[in-house]
């Protein structure tokens, strides 16, 4: 848990909550959690990812109980993200084996339709078998200063958990990065890169080797 650990790798939003929600921020925050709580994948389907909120202690549960949810002016629960994919190596070789001990029995190779019916039960056995990839990435909210902090390091995963935190809560989010700050501050972007001392280049010395070398090309 990046929150409890003091990881640092995050991203920074300030939240703009709509003016209805915010007299009631812990029963729309709880009540919109809820609404995007994270389920599991159904085996049966063909489903092979899930999303959604959790608790940030205990990433099976799902209640957002005011204990379990806000800690002090802060409300700290997780994104989880779960996958669920049959390697295609192993798929071959389980059907791989099927065919070779089919055409031993039947002294023939299985046809087509044979074939497809035997890769959907496989499938289907396979997925049973298979144990989830888990994705947890935290999420913090000071409900005193509105800012919100993903801690995620891919910003695809930070998009995506925006997404649902927007359609789930009557909420507004504005990234507070410091190259958007600046540029809302009018600060030109060219301004923004690294300076040469960042890059630990000599100006002068660079400036005058510069000059040395158009000195003796005139």
């Amino acid at each position: 848990m990046p929150v409890l650990r003091g990881a640092v790798t995050f991203s920074r939003f300030r939240a703009e909550p709509s003016k209805d929600a915010s007299a009631e921020a812990k029963r729309w925050l709880s009540k919109g959690l809820k609404s995007h709580a994270f389920e599991a994948i159904d085996r049966r389907s063909e489903d092979e990812r899930a999303a959604g909120f959790v608790e940030l202690e205990n990433t099976e549960a799902s209640d957002f109980s005011v204990s379990n949810l806000f800690h002090g002016e802060y409300a700290l629960f997780a994104f989880r993200i779960d996958t669920l994919k049959v390697p295609a190596s192993l798929m071959k070789a389980e059907l791989d084996k099927w065919t070779a001990a089919f055409t031993k029995e039947n002294d023939r190779p299985p046809a087509r339709a044979e074939k497809n019916r035997q890769r959907a039960e496989l499938k289907q056995l396979l997925r049973q078998r298979a144990v989830p990839r888990t994705s947890v990435l935290d999420v913090s909210w000071n409900l005193k200063t509105q800012q919100l902090q993903i801690w995620a390091a891919s910003r695809k995963t930070v998009e995506e958990i925006l997404v649902a935190l927007e359609n789930a809560l009557p909420v507004k989010l504005t990234s507070l990065t410091p190259a958007e700050l600046a540029l809302k501050a009018g600060i030109d972007e060219k301004s923004l890169g690294p300076t040469p001392e960042l890059l630990g280049v000599d100006l002068p010395a660079l400036t005058a080797a510069v000059e040395e070398v158009a000195h003796g090309a005139a």
